[in-house]
């Protein structure tokens, strides 16, 4: 039955024309241009004055994070497309939306920001580099790269490209034209949010016959796995002892990632594998809920804090 559930996920695959990869394409820049395009030097300037914390965070999400994935995956050996997601998911940046959520937890929005930025500044090398590499070392998921045809080289070519490009424009633009980056960043903010709610509502419209297996087949693993990455956060702010504010910055931070981004690449360049597709559009929506969980708990454990220190 395990197995046949599998198989239904992985029939959810997208059949994209090269007009639909090449606009798929283009969304995948806008992302990183919109992503770009909220950069600061104050944001790198930030990190150099207070590097242990934003470097612990950025160990926990571009190594540690992959590394823990691919244990995972050989670990409970879900279907290879699943896996694959799971590591496109923990290869992927920070978003945006992890700032919004910090701040409202109350805490360090601007060590946030900055790894955020750093993140994304550093993925277009590292989120290839890990995929292909964590990938590799899975025997079902480096199976599955060989069946979707993607060559190391070009993958790594063409990511850069993809997301190179439009960070180097982005970057410019703040620069040289930062009215008109003052007026694009709002806009292509929302692009990106309304590209993941919108897979996620069409995908669950056209194939509501898989929801029951999505919800056997792949939410358990983006729960756990979502988890596992607030674990690492908040274990590495505990080992670096830093004070709660910080903590909870980069428990967020290592926690959430820019999963509109990992759909993009999996939509176009890992031809829209179902099981993979399906785990980045489920992470987009469990990490806000589990983000506002987090936020929310935090917030209503502050006034009890409060009162405990006064009494004291």
């Amino acid at each position: 039955m395990a197995a046949t559930q599998g198989q239904g996920i992985d029939d959810i695959l997208l059949n994209i024309s090269p007009t639909g990869q090449s606009a798929l394409g283009l969304v995948l820049a806008l992302i990183m241009y919109g992503v770009a395009l909220d950069l600061r030097v104050a944001d790198f300037v930030a990190v150099f004055r207070r590097p242990a914390a934003p470097l612990a965070g950025l160990v926990a999400r571009l190594l540690v994070l992959p590394a823990v994935t691919w244990a995972i995956t050989m670990a409970l050996q879900p279907r290879p497309s699943i896996a694959l997601g799971m590591m496109v998911v923990a290869a992927c940046p920070g978003g945006n939306i992890s700032n919004l959520i910090t701040h409202m937890a109350r805490g360090n929005t601007a060590l946030s920001v900055s790894m955020t930025g750093l993140s994304s500044l550093l993925a277009v090398v590292t989120t290839p580099l890990n995929i292909l590499f964590w990938a590799g070392l899975n025997p079902h998921t480096a199976a599955l790269l060989r069946q979707v045809s993607v060559e190391p080289l070009s993958f790594i070519g063409s990511t850069v490209l993809l997301l190179g490009v439009p960070m180097v424009a982005g970057l410019l633009t703040v620069r040289y034209l930062p009215r008109l980056a003052d007026r694009l960043r709002r806009p292509l903010q929302i692009l990106a949010f309304v590209f993941l709610i919108g897979f996620i509502v069409a995908a669950t419209a056209s194939n509501w016959r898989y929801i029951t297996v999505f919800a056997q087949s792949v939410l358990p693993f983006v729960v756990l796995h979502n988890a596992v990455a607030v674990g690492l956060g908040w274990g590495a702010a505990r080992v670096l002892r830093l004070d709660e504010a910080d903590t909870r910055a980069l428990t967020i931070e290592v926690s959430m990632h820019n999963s509109g981004l990992g759909l993009a690449l999996i939509l176009n360049q890992f031809d829209g594998l179902g099981g993979a597709a399906l785990v980045a559009a489920g992470w987009g929506v469990w990490h806000l809920v589990s983000g506002w969980a987090l936020a929310a708990w935090w917030k209503r454990r502050d006034p009890a804090s409060a009162r405990e220190q006064g009494a004291a």
